[in-house]
C-alpha cells in the first residue's frame, strides 16, 4: 500500500467520493479535559521519546492469542492524564438510525483503521492519524437486516493476507460473510457469490433466508487461511407460538473462495461425540441456540481454534433438554483444517443460569512445575477463570466436580455436581449470603434482609432457579447475575508478568420460575403475582437486581434492573410493601459494592494479585438521601467493559457517566499501574466506554482508540487520544 497523503485520502479512489463532509470534527468540540483538542493534521514526530517503529493491530484483541497486550510505553503513568483528543468520529453518519452502543474495536493495518460502524453495520476505512474516511462499504439488506436478531455495529471486522492479496472480512446483520478488497472496499468477486457467502445456507438445517432467528455480531476468526464463523440469536427464549431458533453451528470457510470446508454441530447429531449426554426423548435436532456468539482465539502453530458455546434453548428452564447437554457452556478446541473436536471442557452442566461463554479465552504460556506449558484461560459470566493445557484440555489446577443443591421446578433435570476451579479463586462474588447484603447503616441492612428473605439464597455458586410462589419464596436471588461477572469484552493477558486482568460486575439476578402452559417449555422465568393480577416477568431473561449496567450477549439493548423508586426522604424506602421482582433498598442495590471491579490474577500461582473498584460512584448512590453525611468509598460501576494492558498500564473506561464536583457529567478513561492496581491517571470522556480500547503507534506517536456512547438516547462516537508533547 503506498504512503498516505491528505490528497490521496480524499480523492485517491472512487470509494472516497462524497465523503468530504464526514471529516472528523476534532476542532469543533472541546476536549473533555478542558485543554482543547489537538490540530486535526499530520503531527511531526515528537522531538524525544518517539516510538521508533509503527505498530499494527490485526485482530479483534490485537493477535490471534486474544491477549489484548501491546508493549508500548510512550503513554505512561507520568503523562496519562495529559492525553488529548486527536480526532473523533460520530456514528450518526452511518445507518438510518442512531447507534447508541458502538462495540467495535478497529483494526490497524499499514496506517489505516478498519471498523464496522453505525446501525446498518457499514465498514469504514480511516486514516489512523487524522480519522478521515478513506472509503466506506455498505450493505442494505432490507427486511432481512432489519429483523435480524443481532443488529447495530457489531464487534468489528477481520484482516487476512497471504503476503500479496489483502482482504477485510465481516458478517452483516443479515448473516452474510463479506470479503472486501482492502484498498478500495469493493467486494472480492472470487469470494462466494459476488463477494458474499449466505451463512443461512449450508448449515445442515433448513431455515427461512429472510426471517430465520440467527445471525452474528462478532468478528470472523481467520487462521491458516480458514475463516471460522459462529452464530448468535436474540438472547430470549421463544415466545408463545414461536418456533425454536436454529442451532448455532460453527463452520470453517476457505478465505480465498468462501467454500465451506467443515461444520461442527454444537448440539451433537446421532452418532456424534456427546450425543449420549442428551437424555430427553427425540432427536437433538429439535433443540436450538447453543451458538458461539462471542469472540474466539486460535493457536495457528497447533492448528486449533478455541470456541466458547452458549447453552441450548431455555436460558433458565431445561425441562425439555434433560442431561448435561454437550456442548452447552463448554470451551471446545477444534482442528482448523477439519473442524473435528480435539478436546472440550464443559464449565456448566445443564445450564439454568444463562452462563453462556461470553468472550474469547486467552492463549498464554505459563510456568507449571518448573516447565512452560501451553495454556489457555477462559473468563466467564460465573466469575471463575478456567485454565487448561491448550494442547490436551487438562486443567492446570484441579477443577473438582462439586455437589450442588437441586431446585424445585417440576420435571426439571438438575446436575448433581458442577465443576468449580480450585484455583484461581472466584474474582467476583458468587453468593448472596447475609454478609453480602448492603450495610451502609443498620436500618438499610435490616431492610435488605427483609427483602432478601423473600427469596431462596445463600447456597453459593450455581444456586438453582426455583418456583416463584406469591405466598412462599419468590425465586432464587443469585450472584453473579445472568449478565456476569464478565461479559463479551473479556479480559487481557500480560505475557511478561503472566497476569490476567479482568473486569467484572457485581449485579445479582432473581431466577424465579412460574408455570406458563402456552410457552414451548411449559414454564417461563418471572415473578409471582398476587391473585387476580396480570402475570409479571421478563419472558425468560431473569430479573436483574443490582447496580445499573449494560446488556448481555453483546446485544445493543441494555437489560436494566428493576430497582424500584428512589427514596424521597431520609427514611423513605425502608418501610412499606415489599414487591416481587423489586430487589433493592429504596433504589440502592441490595448487595455491597464494589459494583464493578478490575482483578489481576497471577497465573504463575493461581492467586489474585490485586483488585480495585472500577468506575466512579454512580450519581444515584452518591446523592442518595439515605446516605447523606456518610463517607462511601468509590463503589465502581456495573457495565460491560474490558481492559487493555500495555508495557506499564492497565487501561479501561467507566461504563457510565457521573457528575463531578464542577457539575459536569463525564465518564473517565482510567489507567492503573499494572503491578499494583494503583490508579495513576484518568482522562474525561463525554460518555461511557462501549468498545474495548486498543492502542498503536504511527508516526512516532502512541494512540489509544475506543468507542463511547449512551445506551439510552445520545448516540455514540469513536475517540482517538494521544499526547500533545512527550
Amino acid at each position: 500500500m503506498p504512503p498516505l497523503s491528505r490528497r490521496s485520502m480524499l480523492y485517491g479512489t472512487a470509494a472516497t467520493v462524497g465523503f468530504g463532509a464526514l471529516i472528523t470534527v476534532a476542532e469543533a468540540q472541546r476536549s473533555p479535559n478542558g485543554q482543547g483538542n489537538l490540530n486535526n493534521a499530520y503531527p511531526a514526530p515528537p522531538a524525544r521519546n518517539a516510538v521508533a517503529q509503527d505498530t499494527e493491530w490485526r485482530h479483534f484483541s490485537n493477535e490471534l492469542n486474544a491477549n489484548r497486550y501491546v508493549p508500548l510505553d510512550q503513554i505512561n503513568a507520568a503523562n496519562f492524564s495529559n492525553l488529548q483528543i486527536a480526532w473523533r468520529l460520530d456514528s450518526a453518519h452511518f445507518g438510518p438510525r442512531i447507534e447508541t452502543n458502538w462495540e467495535s474495536t478497529p483494526l490497524l493495518v499499514k496506517g489505516r483503521l478498519y471498523v464496522t460502524a453505525g446501525s446498518r453495520r457499514d465498514i469504514i476505512c480511516l486514516d489512523a492519524i487524522t480519522g478521515e474516511i478513506i472509503w466506506m462499504h455498505r450493505e442494505d439488506e432490507g427486511e432481512r437486516g432489519r429483523t435480524a436478531p443481532r443488529i447495530l455495529s457489531g464487534h468489528g471486522c477481520s484482516y487476512w493476507t497471504d503476503g500479496k492479496v489483502e482482504r477485510i472480512l465481516y458478517t452483516t446483520q443479515g448473516y452474510r460473510l463479506i470479503s472486501l478488497d482492502i484498498a478500495t472496499g469493493i467486494p472480492d468477486p472470487r469470494f462466494g457469490k459476488n463477494g458474499a457467502v449466505d451463512l443461512r445456507l449450508e448449515d445442515d438445517q433448513v431455515m427461512d433466508l429472510e426471517t430465520a432467528e440467527v445471525s452474528w455480531h462478532s468478528t470472523p476468526l481467520i487462521a491458516n487461511n480458514v475463516v471460522v464463523i459462529g452464530a448468535a440469536h436474540s438472547g430470549n427464549d421463544p415466545a408463545p407460538g414461536a418456533p425454536i431458533p436454529p442451532t448455532g453451528n460453527v463452520r470453517g470457510y476457505d478465505v480465498r473462495t468462501g467454500k465451506r470446508l467443515w461444520i461442527f454441530h454444537t448440539i451433537p447429531h446421532k452418532g456424534e461425540f456427546g450425543y449420549d449426554t442428551w437424555l430427553s426423548d427425540g432427536p437433538t435436532t429439535a433443540f436450538g441456540h447453543a451458538g458461539v456468539w462471542g469472540e474466539m482465539c486460535a493457536d495457528a502453530e497447533l492448528g486449533l481454534v478455541y470456541i466458547g458455546v452458549e447453552l441450548p434453548s431455555g436460558d433458565y428452564i431445561g425441562v425439555k433438554r434433560r442431561g448435561p447437554g454437550l456442548f452447552g457452556e463448554s470451551l471446545v478446541a477444534l482442528d482448523l483444517k477439519t473442524g473435528k473436536r480435539k478436546w472440550h471442557f464443559q464449565m456448566v452442566h445443564h445450564g439454568l443460569w444463562d452462563n453462556d461463554v461470553p468472550c474469547s479465552a486467552m492463549i498464554c504460556d505459563i510456568p507449571v512445575n518448573g516447565k512452560i506449558v501451553k495454556a489457555i484461560a477462559q473468563p466467564t459470566k460465573q466469575s471463575f477463570l478456567y485454565v487448561f493445557n491448550r494442547e490436551t484440555g487438562e486443567p492446570i489446577w484441579p477443577i473438582p466436580e462439586t455437589p450442588r443443591k437441586a431446585g424445585d421446578v417440576p420435571d426439571e433435570w438438575y446436575s448433581p455436581t458442577q465443576p468449580i476451579p480450585s484455583k484461581p479463586p472466584a474474582y467476583d462474588r458468587v453468593n448472596v449470603g447475609d454478609d453480602d447484603l448492603i450495610d451502609f447503616t443498620p436500618a438499610i441492612k435490616a431492610r435488605a434482609l427483609e427483602i432478601a428473605n423473600h427469596y431462596n439464597r445463600g447456597n453459593g455458586p450455581f444456586d438453582p432457579p426455583t418456583m416463584a410462589v406469591y405466598d412462599g419464596k419468590w425465586g432464587t436471588l443469585c450472584l453473579p447475575g445472568s449478565q456476569g461477572g464478565t461479559n463479551w469484552p473479556g479480559a487481557c493477558f500480560d505475557p511478561e508478568s503472566k497476569i490476567v486482568y479482568v473486569y467484572s460486575k457485581t449485579q445479582p439476578a432473581v431466577h424465579g420460575t412460574v408455570k406458563a402452559d402456552n410457552t414451548p417449555f411449559g414454564y417461563r422465568s418471572g415473578s409471582p403475582t398476587a391473585p387476580g393480577q396480570a402475570p409479571a416477568g421478563r419472558g425468560g431473561r431473569g430479573a436483574a437486581a443490582g447496580a445499573p449496567g449494560g446488556g448481555g450477549r453483546g446485544r445493543g439493548d441494555a437489560e436494566g434492573p428493576d430497582l424500584g423508586p428512589a427514596a424521597a426522604g431520609a427514611s423513605a424506602g425502608l418501610t412499606g410493601e415489599v414487591r416481587p421482582g423489586v430487589v433493592s433498598v429504596a433504589g440502592l442495590p441490595i448487595v455491597k459494592p464494589p459494583y464493578g471491579r478490575i482483578t489481576a490474577i497471577d497465573l504463575t500461582k493461581g492467586d489474585i494479585s490485586w483488585q480495585v473498584a472500577h468506575g466512579e460512584t454512580p450519581d444515584n448512590i452518591k446523592n442518595h438521601p439515605l446516605l447523606k453525611g456518610l463517607t462511601i468509598p468509590r463503589t465502581g460501576q456495573a457495565g460491560n467493559v474490558g481492559p487493555l494492558v500495555t508495557k506499564s498500564l492497565v487501561i479501561c473506561g467507566d461504563p457510565q457517566t457521573t457528575t463531578n464536583d464542577r457539575g459536569v457529567r463525564a465518564a473517565y478513561l482510567r489507567a492503573y499501574d499494572k503491578a499494583t492496581g494503583k490508579e495513576v491517571g484518568a482522562v474525561a470522556m463525554p460518555e461511557g466506554q462501549t468498545s474495548t480500547p486498543m492502542t498503536f503507534a504511527v508516526g512516532g506517536w502512541q494512540y489509544i482508540v475506543l468507542c463511547v456512547g449512551n445506551h439510552d438516547y445520545s448516540g455514540s462516537e469513536m475517540l482517538a487520544f494521544r499526547l500533545r508533547a512527550v
